[in-house]
């Protein structure tokens, strides 16, 4: 049973609307997606979750109909953001208790002028992206009000201290991925991707980055490795570097050995899988933000492949995760930096894979013990409705 969630006022929330544009494949989904059945499964909420590209939606998610304009997915109402919406006719009726807008993507200007007719008025939420920034902690939960209406937005940030709103995470999340692994789940599932019993006494690599991430010179230094590397990687990711190794056509199931290094393409699986994957490998490359977050809870080392900025931004907040990461080591931070090109000078490949290699009983620990770091930050859904609780 959900306790009623109340503001300081004593008006009730109970619906909440979710917009998200999607601009990175997979990650602005990826995250509202998850928040969409947690604010629903956990808190209660009747979530509406409008999305403008269903494609995308789709791989995380198989049982997404593309060509719905209105549908229920796992009890969450998903609408397709389409354009003709900007422009659309929306009244007071159409609007939820709770309305966020995910990393300030702009809502429909008349669903704005809406949400000030409601005879209550919506809260209204701009939920920004993660980052470790010092800036963070002094902009998070700041008021923005409208310029003409009565509204104001108020933003919130994901991050890694008490200052900030913490990480999303599902209250079952640890449980399901201990009962994963103590109960040996992990080799069955990996040896349903097509890895040989072989290739699980080797170093097991999950895969996942951008375009522009330098794979040759990683796919050299895992060929001359001195102990064995499967590498897995999804469909569609960095698909001209992967081709070049495999020497085919990059699909699910096409699979090679050159050296210590074995490359299999998998499918791309759905998110719970995705989870699993990364729960049962001894080190995942992750990339963006939805990723990078759950390659954190899976309690394993990674790597970040991080969002391209200009003017090399991107190695600014780089360089300030990886500050406050308390696992990393020397070796792990050259590596980051090397992959996402904010390395000084060249780095010899072979010889910093080999020492994180050698690194990995320590920074699988090391990861083990970030969670709790984590966890005392609490989850972010669940501080952002105890700020709401605050509000008028």
């Amino acid at each position: 049973m959900f306790s009623e969630i109340r503001t300081a006022a004593g008006h009730p929330l109970r619906t909440l609307d979710l917009f998200c544009k999607v601009v990175d494949n997979y990650g602005d989904i990826g995250i509202c997606w998850r928040l969409a059945r947690q604010l629903t499964h956990e808190h209660g909420l009747a979530v509406r979750l409008w999305v403008d590209d269903l494609i995308s939606f789709r791989r995380l998610c198989p049982e997404v109909d593309i060509g719905a304009g209105l549908q229920q997915v796992q009890a969450v109402t998903v609408r397709h953001w389409r354009a003709q919406d900007q422009d659309g006719d929306f009244s007071a009726a159409d609007v939820a208790d709770i309305v966020i807008e995910f990393f300030g993507c702009e809502i429909p200007p008349r669903y704005v002028e809406a949400m000030a007719q409601r005879a209550v008025r919506p809260l209204w939420f701009n939920l920004e992206g993660l980052s470790a920034e010092e800036w963070v902690e002094g902009c998070h939960t700041l008021p923005s009000p409208h310029r003409s209406l009565k509204l104001t937005k108020y933003f919130f940030f994901p991050g890694f201290n008490r200052k900030t709103g913490g990480l999303s995470v599902e209250a079952d999340l640890l449980a399901r991925r201990q009962a994963f692994l103590q109960q040996g789940e992990d080799r069955a599932f990996l040896a349903s991707l097509g890895v040989t019993e072989q290739e699980m006494q080797g170093c097991k690599v999950s895969l996942f980055c951008y375009d522009y991430a330098p794979l040759p010179a990683l796919f050299s230094a895992w060929q001359d490795s001195a102990l064995p590397v499967t590498c897995l990687v999804p469909e569609g990711v960095a698909p001209a570097a992967v081709e070049q190794f495999l020497g085919t056509a990059a699909q699910a199931g096409a699979s090679a050995t050159r050296g210590a290094l074995t490359l299999r393409v998998l499918p791309f699986v759905p998110q719970p899988d995705y989870d699993k994957l990364l729960w049962s490998c001894d080190l995942n490359f992750v990339r963006g933000e939805d990723s990078w977050v759950r390659g954190q809870w899976a309690g394993k080392p990674f790597i970040w492949n991080i969002y391209q900025q200009d003017k090399n931004l991107h190695h600014v907040k780089l360089n300030a995760f990886l500050k406050i990461y308390q696992p990393a080591t020397a070796e792990l931070i050259d590596l980051a930096r090397a992959w996402n090109g904010a390395y000084p000078g060249e780095i010899d490949w072979t010889t910093s894979w080999t020492a994180l290699q050698q690194d990995l009983p320590g920074l699988t620990a090391g990861a083990r013990q970030w969670i709790d770091t984590l966890l005392a930050n609490g989850d972010f859904m669940t501080n952002l409705l105890s700020f709401a609780r605050r509000l008028d």
